[in-house]
């Protein structure tokens, strides 16, 4: 093995060797010579010298969709998968435990959330969405920072072959504010290394100090880099590896705790690290990235790349190259590991950058239709062999691209009609309308991303009301939040005299017969068509009725016919847009459809003229309507699950449905049990496993009277009357000598599903409560979003293992019994908030009950324990006297406590004050007087005197008192609790 590393070391300088030129700063970005080395060859050496030379394990890299961490889109380092082990949360019995020194190459995204690179994707040489990073670990202080600062210098200088006069390293030059040393160890091992005392820079935490998060490890961090200029003028320097050494712990309070074991961590680019080996000023001209802009150019028929940048890239031609070689490289990364687009969270993210892809693609590249999905098989031609998911998925990759491009092309082309309509009215000074933009994206799926529209009016030279848009998206987030557990808000309404004219005026009751016109497409989506119809009345706010608005106003607007759905039956309306037939460049808003005696108002913003008479075209928003189909058909599949589980007397009491989530209220005896909430999520699941087709039909009211097994709610239904059958036809099912209404879901139901429950893919129940006696309100979601809560509640679950195995171990230190309790709160705490099942919450909550008990008993014994032995040292350390002031080492308030009660009931006539110093100049303080010196010498004025004078506070009775404060000048503290006890005696 060690030959075979030697060898490809060799290889690897002798490419270097024979293009030293490439590293010459001044080498043109573009050569026609081939790449000194091949990526793959890159990342191979990497893993092969750790695993090969230093005893590595490597491991696979981790799905880029995070598992069972909700704080996170996407994974966004190589670190995220070894989380558990950082925290000391890691299951003791799993195969992570047994992890010593590891390394890999893990697929990172970031896009989105806290750490998101996607606006600068395309404006420079160097961001990408996704990228892979080469990591090597040591847990548990397997090695440390010397060895970790030469493994790195080795595989640099030696394999890579690096001169070392190009590398130059940093080191965390201390913080006074939180009481941090420079990490010197770090300087010294890197000079002991040969590197020159000027190429060792020295910077802040900003630089140089490494953290998970607000709460946990976190520790020094040393970075390397590499000088592009190469002696040559100032130097360039770009960061190549960072090596982290988590040695500390960020408590909740801010402050730092030394963690009870070392872990080393680090990170380097392979994209950045390539680019380095291949002598490139950009990671765009590695050969990672050449063969997508070669496919691009031949696939356009664009100008070649060039690689320009700013005001030199001339119709932003190499800016689109850029930006679409780095989007189908995450898109098919992404898709290959379950993330496909979508309408909220990372799948909106993906939706979002495949619509920037297409958008640079086909207007910028002037690419022809269905042009990313012919991109994919390069992605997998450079990738797959080392991550064999893109092969095994490519079909479906380049399918759902292909798919969702064709979707998107036509709202694009009308996006900028709008936008060019727009900017022809606006003056020079002029900012975009925030309404008009707003419009644009107003559907996830029909609409255009917003930062897709800003993009647009950047290029050119047009300033979006950013400030109007902020509003409109606070006003649509409320409106949102009042949905979630409710039907919509009312909105504009049809008054009795309103119903009472239409009728006395012969009006037609609104036809929305079109609100069930879609169908499934051999792909697996769905298809709605929209629907013509005709301006019958227009309302203003008030409710009266006009011949005409405009001009952004709201209104109520009612036509002969409808595709929109309007709330009813426990479903939240449709949402979309209209577009006037002879206008199709102006899009109106509508927010939500209601029903009014058989006439269905919408709710619409009219940024221009619409009048009576007018003819219009409906667009439905396709992801809120699927959205909702995808809840009410899971709604009737709870409800059969819940009949199974708890007998067929089970009955709804009620229901609500919106794309985010569905409610159901059902009639009970008791509380569920987590073992029937489970059985009933089991059921569902086991049915929708069978991807049974949903069969709708319309019968007349008298047949469904009898039947069987037939759900329906104490309410007035129309006749005929819509019913809704899981897996067998309504005929069938209706049959009165049939008894398959009693083995499947049937219902009359008026709502928009499903036409395969495959689609469901996944239900989890995520709220339970009481409603009133009787009744439990049950709170679930679906498909992905049920798949994220399960993992989240096993990543939880074997948190709480882990936590419960430490326990079983048993603590000799107090501080290690008391970061054992507050992991126990820490998981407390997010069981209670996290969303996964809840019949997993409510074992779990059980579970920590007790564990949260026991530790505060192991807590009690220790202090008890350790309060005894410095209660002895002390009495041994003063005589017999009417006072003690002193100090003494303690974790805790908890324990110094302890130590002055168990003084003074030994020694009663004896009043006692302890200091107890803190790491970063904390002062912990305790006092408590003998019996008799009361009421002129109080405990809690004692304390207050002490602690007042190190800038602190302190509470208490006249008997005992404690408080906290900060001090460099312990004597002093000393001097001013002594001199105030003799003064009051």
């Amino acid at each position: 093995m060690v030959a075979a590393v030697a060898a490809a070391a060799g290889r690897l300088r002798q490419a270097l060797g024979r293009s030293t030129s490439c590293l010459d700063p001044r080498h043109r970005l573009l050569s026609s010579e081939p790449p000194p080395i091949s990526a793959k060859a890159v990342r191979d050496a990497f893993l092969s010298f750790f695993r090969d030379r230093h005893g590595h394990r490597l491991v696979p890299s981790a799905s880029v969709r995070p598992r069972g961490d909700p704080s996170l889109l996407f994974v966004n380092a190589g670190m995220n998968q070894f989380k558990p082990i950082f925290l000391g949360t890691v299951d003791p019995q799993s195969e992570m435990a047994g992890f010593q020194r590891v390394a890999n190459s893990q697929k990172c995204v970031r896009a989105g959330g806290r750490h998101s690179d996607l606006e600068d994707v395309g404006r420079d040489l160097s961001h990408h969405t996704f990228f892979e990073m080469l990591g090597n670990w040591a847990f548990g202080g397997e090695y440390f920072k010397e060895e970790a600062c030469t493994m790195a210098w080795e595989l640099l200088t030696q394999v890579y072959g690096i001169p070392e006069d190009r590398l130059w390293v940093s080191y965390f030059g201390g913080d006074p504010n939180a009481g941090l040393n420079p990490d010197l160890e770090s300087r010294d091992i890197w000079l002991s290394l040969g590197v020159p005392t000027s190429r060792v820079l020295s910077f802040g935490p900003q630089e140089n100090f490494w953290e998970m998060g607000d709460t946990g490890p976190c520790g020094p961090c040393t970075e390397i880099h590499y000088d592009l200029a190469g002696g040559v003028g100032a130097p360039q320097l770009v960061e190549l590896w960072n090596l982290v050494f988590m040695q500390h712990n960020r408590e909740t309070d801010g402050s730092l705790q030394p963690l009870p074991q070392r872990h080393v961590d680090t990170g380097m680019g392979l994209e950045r690290l390539v680019a380095v080996l291949q002598g490139r000023r950009s990671t765009y001209d590695t050969d990672l990235f050449a063969p997508l802009l070669t496919a691009i150019h031949q696939g356009c028929g664009a100008p070649p790349y060039l690689g320009r940048v700013g005001a030199a890239d001339e119709g932003y031609t190499d800016t689109a190259y850029r930006v679409v070689a780095d989007h189908i490289r995450m898109l098919s990364v992404c898709i290959a590991d379950g993330v496909s687009p979508g309408m909220s969270g990372a799948p909106l993210v993906l939706r979002r950058i495949l619509r920037r892809a297409v958008r640079f693609s086909t207007e910028v590249l002037r690419a022809p239709p269905g042009f990313l999905g012919s991109l994919v098989p390069v992605v997998v031609e450079t990738l797959g062999d080392t991550y064999p998911e893109l092969q095994k998925n490519s079909a479906q990759i380049a399918s759902l691209v292909s798919e969702d491009e064709v979707a998107f092309l036509a709202s694009l082309q009308r996006g900028r009609r709008i936008i060019d309509r727009t900017l022809k009215r606006l003056r020079p000074s002029d900012m975009f309308p925030a309404e008009v933009a707003w419009s644009l994206s107003l559907s996830g799926d029909l609409g255009l991303p917003l930062d897709l529209v800003e993009l647009m009016l950047v290029e050119k030279g047009v300033q979006l009301d950013s400030a109007g848009l902020e509003r409109l998206a606070q006003e649509e987030a409320q409106r949102r939040a009042q949905q979630a557990e409710s039907a919509q808000e009312p909105g504009l309404r049809l008054s009795i005299h309103a119903l009472e004219d239409l009728k006395c005026r012969g009006v037609s009751l609104t036809d929305d017969s079109p609100k069930y016109n879609y169908f499934l497409q051999p792909s697996g989506g769905y298809e709605f068509g929209a629907c013509d119809a005709q301006v019958l009345q227009l309302y203003a706010e008030d409710g009266t009725a006009v011949t005409s608005v405009g001009g952004g106003q709201r209104c109520g607007l009612l036509l002969d016919r409808t595709n929109f759905y309007a709330e009813q039956g426990g479903q939240a309306s449709d949402r979309g847009y209209l577009v006037q037939a002879q206008q199709q460049d102006v899009l109106f808003p509508v927010a939500q459809a209601q029903v009014f005696g058989g006439f269905i108002l919408h709710e619409v913003v009219a940024p221009e003229c619409l009048q009576v008479g007018d003819k219009v075209q409906l667009h439905v928003d396709k992801a809120w309507r699927l959205g909702c189909m995808e809840k009410h058909t899971a709604t009737h599949l709870l409800n059969w699950a819940l009949r199974q589980v708890l007998g067929p007397g089970t009955e709804q009491r009620g229901s609500h449905v919106n794309p985010e989530r569905l409610r159901f209220d059902v009639a009970t005896q008791a509380p569920l049990t987590p073992q029937q909430l489970q059985a009933v999520e089991d059921a569902v699941q086991e049915a929708v496993g069978q991807d049974m087709p949903v069969y709708m039909d319309e019968v007349a009211l008298a047949l469904t009277a009898h039947i069987p097994g037939l759900r329906s709610l104490d309410e007035v239904y129309p006749d005929p009357v819509r019913v809704v059958s899981v897996g067998v036809p309504v005929a069938q099912a209706l049959d009165p000598t049939s008894q398959v209404a009693m083995q499947t879901s049937v219902e009359l139901c008026c709502g928009t599903h499903l036409l395969r429950i495959g689609a469901v893919r996944d239900l989890v129940i995520i709220g339970e409560r009481q409603l009133a006696k009787g009744t439990t309100r049950l709170l679930a979601i679906t498909g992905e979003q049920a798949h994220q809560a399960r993992e989240v509640g096993q990543n939880l679950a074997e948190e709480v293992k882990a936590a419960a195995e430490r326990l079983s171990w048993g603590s000799q230190e107090v501080a290690e019994a008391q970061r054992l309790s507050k992991d126990m709160g820490r998981l407390t705490d997010a069981v209670d908030t996290a969303v996964i099942p809840q019949w997993q919450r409510r074992e779990l909550q059980a579970t920590l009950k007790v564990l949260q008990r026991r530790a505060n008993t192991a807590i009690r014994k220790l202090e008890i324990g350790q309060a005894a032995k410095k209660t002895q040292e002390l009495l041994e350390r003063h005589k017999q006297g009417p006072l003690i002031v002193d100090t003494v080492p303690a974790e805790s308030l908890s324990v110094l406590v302890k130590v002055v009660r168990q003084l003074c009931e030994q020694a009663p006539s004896t009043s006692v004050l302890l200091l107890s110093p803190q790491p970063l100049g904390g002062m912990l303080c305790a006092c408590q007087v003998a019996q008799g010196s009361t009421p002129t010498f109080t405990a809690e004025a004692w304390a207050l005197a002490v602690c007042s004078q190190m800038g602190g506070k302190a509470w208490g009775s006249q008997v005992m008192a404690q408080g906290t404060g900060s001090t460099a000048d312990l004597e002093t503290a000393l001097s001013v609790a002594r001199a105030y006890a003799l003064n009051q005696l």
